[in-house]
């Protein structure tokens, strides 16, 4: 989540054309201030979930992995008939494989930002900025990780077809695709995680987990949003309705891999049944909207709420 990606597709920038360094539009002016002001607020509130958290401490067995409303199954008839054990299981199951998707997400979001920054300005707030922001991203995606092993000991993954496209994604997203794109995986978990990280009945580790990735990320997005403003000053219509379309498939693609299928198969429960209560939950599907309502909001307020992009974000229960 870096503050340059400020290239039109396709196009040039000052040093393409030769520009001194020493010439630095009000753009830059502007976008060096943002970066000195985040600079120190990353110093002040950065926190170290290697040191923070006691990863030796063994879990509490009576605590969820998060909110039981936030299970994908509550609210269907199979949450009824699952016993406490089973409840707390997919739970945890269920939180690792989005902290593992989460993980997916950001190594993309930490690729794009290598690839702006280099032979970037290293003297500037800007570059130095960018790489904290990488620097918060894999500490996040170590933290989850960590997390991951701590609740069931193993990882997830998107299916292979969803793996290649998150890479021709990153190969590919520009301006306010990409910073729209970091909007739809943060916005998500935002909402998802303030409401555990304060439930007393999700285990104290990843009640952490969430409350150090909210923390920082808060900041991401807000930068994020700017971007996305400064991003669509003036573009043609042409170019919106391609932006609004190609960050609406993106959202689908992240949303609808959030809980991957083998974590129903690892907590013990029948995989097709649960995919299939998943799919058809009511409570689910009101609850993503939910966590994605200012999300909508901010793409509606930039122009980038377009009709086909809606039918994807519907598809995804994110509208």
């Amino acid at each position: 989540m870096t503050i340059a990606m400020e290239r039109d597709f396709g196009g040039t920038d000052a040093a393409d054309l030769g520009t001194p360094d020493n010439v630095v539009s009000m753009r830059d002016e502007g976008a060096n201030e943002v970066s000195k002001r985040l600079l120190a607020s990353a110093a002040r509130l950065s926190r170290n979930a290697m040191t923070e958290i006691d990863w030796s401490a063994p879990l509490d067995p009576t605590k969820y992995g998060c909110s039981p409303e936030w299970s994908s199954l509550y609210g269907t008839g199979y949450w009824d008939e699952l016993t406490e054990e089973q409840r707390i299981s997919v739970t945890r199951h269920e939180f690792s494989s989005i902290m593992c998707i989460g993980i997916w997400f950001e190594m993309i979001l930490q690729e794009m930002v290598i690839r702006d920054q280099y032979l970037g300005a290293y003297h500037s707030p800007e570059f130095q900025f960018a790489l904290t922001e990488i620097a918060d991203e894999c500490r996040h995606t170590i933290m989850f990780a960590k997390a991951s092993e701590k609740l069931v000991g193993n990882s997830y993954k998107p299916r292979p077809l969803i793996g290649f496209a998150g890479k021709f994604f990153k190969a590919t997203a520009k301006n306010e695709v990409a910073y729209a794109g970091i909007l739809v995986a943060e916005e998500v978990l935002d909402v998802f995680q303030r409401g555990c990280m304060r439930d007393e009945r999700v285990l104290p580790l990843i009640r952490t987990v969430n409350e150090i990735h909210v923390l920082e990320e808060s900041r991401h997005m807000k930068f994020a949003r700017e971007e996305v403003r400064d991003s669509v000053k003036g573009i043609s219509k042409g170019r919106r309705q391609f932006s609004a379309l190609y960050i609406a498939l993106g959202a689908y693609f992240i949303v609808t891999s959030l809980v991957q299928r083998q974590a129903f198969a690892d907590a013990g429960l029948d995989a097709d049944r649960a995919m299939k209560e998943m799919k058809s939950n009511s409570h689910f599907q009101s609850m993503i909207r939910s966590s994605c309502a200012h999300l909508m909001e901010f793409l509606d307020e930039v122009g980038l709420l377009t009709k086909p992009a809606m039918y994807w974000y519907r598809k995804a229960n994110m509208l």
